[in-house]
């Protein structure tokens, strides 16, 4: 078994992740979202604090990278898409179009459909570019990756080490 170092970007501390409060409409559905990389945590408390901000803007806040060690499990239902293939584009669209979780895997791994992206699955979604063109956009792009728990049993395997604030 390998261990991981993982981040999750949030505006609160998560010492236990819980999957009763997480974001449903998400690239891989309704889990808890970690990457490998520290700049993208920062990226997600970001966009985070902008969300938050629009709702309340009286109150202050805090951006927060927690960090976990993630042990794989070869026993859990793993999906990995080691990069932006037709079937991820298909997963996430698939995903980012309903409000519950739409699969049974217990951890899925691949790229990030971040901001920069949004554009090019737009297109997608539009019919202006078709699955061979979305697919070559798209890998003119550096993707990120994230990994992310859907079941109790995946939140197991992080254990957490600590968090720390991080600003934009």
């Amino acid at each position: 078994m390998r261990n991981l170092r993982v981040y999750h970007g949030s505006t609160v501390i998560v010492k236990k992740p819980n999957l009763e409060i997480l974001n449903y409409i998400t690239d891989f559905g309704k889990g808890f979202y970690t990457t490998t990389d520290i700049e993208q945590a920062k990226r997600w408390t970001n966009i985070k604090k902008k969300r938050l901000e629009k709702e309340n803007a009286d109150n202050k806040i805090n951006q927060y990278v927690n960090i976990y060690e993630y042990t794989e499990n070869k026993d859990l239902n793993i999906l990995d898409f080691e990069e932006a293939t037709e079937e991820w584009l298909k997963f996430v669209f698939k995903n980012r179009q309903s409000d519950s979780l739409i699969h049974e895997y217990d951890i899925v791994k691949g790229p990030v459909a971040n901001d920069n992206l949004y554009q090019v699955l737009v297109g997608y979604e539009n019919g202006v570019y078709n699955i061979g063109e979305t697919i070559k956009r798209l890998k003119t792009y550096l993707l990120s990756n994230q990994i992310s728990f859907h079941t109790q049993k995946a939140l197991e395997c992080l254990k957490y080490i600590e968090t720390v604030e991080v600003g934009e």
